[in-house]
């Protein structure tokens, strides 16, 4: 990478973590409580790898294929470096057995199939794999996830399966609406997960994957426990 990208790659990077303290602050939370995944879907193995040597621990990628492409590539991830990867896209059922092969979180579970499948698969594999429902809270037909009037009764069947490690909870708020609908939708999320953590249906505190980069902060402040956060990390930065 030329010496303006790493630069300006640096720089994003502080940003965002100046904003994620911020939130934080506003919120009265500690910084730590909250994981940055870094989305490097539109970005190559180089870029990766240096926001890894940057002192990034968490990358997101919503494509299998790409991940395939990419990750044999980055030495970070050859090395065994402690990095988590998230796999946060949408997940079709034959492609789980892949999925877990290459990744350590699935943010994406949006179907009791899909879990079952997740857990028959984790067996076979003799792996644990941490794991987000993900629920539809913003009821937008384009979005994947669960209804939330339907989580509880859902969890209580997930929440036996064995091999998977149940985080929390998922959801995106609409892209581009007003800061009280986004604030409403992560509200909601945040009070679903209460709901089902005060049952033993997941743990307590449960965790809660919400926010890009579009709305991070208002997540932050409304309890996210971790961020996707792709574009605000490359602005500016040329092939």
């Amino acid at each position: 990478m030329d010496a303006p990208n790493k630069s300006r790659l640096a720089a994003n990077l502080a940003r965002v973590r100046a904003r994620i303290d911020a939130a934080c602050a506003r919120a009265k939370r500690d910084p730590r409580d909250v994981t940055l995944v870094a989305v490097t879907k539109s970005v190559g193995p180089e870029l990766t790898e240096q926001l890894l040597e940057l002192g990034v621990t968490d990358i997101g990628e919503n494509r299998l294929q790409a991940a395939q492409d990419k990750f044999p590539l980055i030495p970070a991830l050859q090395l065994r470096k402690k990095v988590t990867r998230h796999f946060i896209g949408h997940l079709q059922t034959n492609k789980v057995r892949p999925v877990l092969e290459m990744f350590d979180v699935i943010h994406s579970v949006d179907t009791v199939k899909l879990a079952e499948e997740i857990s028959k698969r984790s067996v076979q594999a003799q792996k644990e794999i941490s794991c987000f429902l993900e629920l539809n809270v913003s009821g937008e037909d384009s979005k994947e996830g669960m209804p939330p009037q339907e989580a509880n009764a859902a969890l209580e069947h997930l929440a036996k399966l064995p091999h998977i490690r149940w985080l929390g909870l998922m959801t995106m708020a609409p892209l581009g609406a007003k800061v009280e609908l986004v604030r409403r939708v992560f509200r909601d999320l945040r009070e679903c997960a209460g709901q089902a953590s005060s049952t033993g249906l997941l743990p307590r505190p449960a965790s809660l994957s919400m926010g890009m980069s579009n709305d991070f902060e208002i997540a932050i402040e409304e309890g996210a426990t971790h961020v996707r956060v792709g574009t605000a990390l490359f602005e500016g930065l040329h092939p």
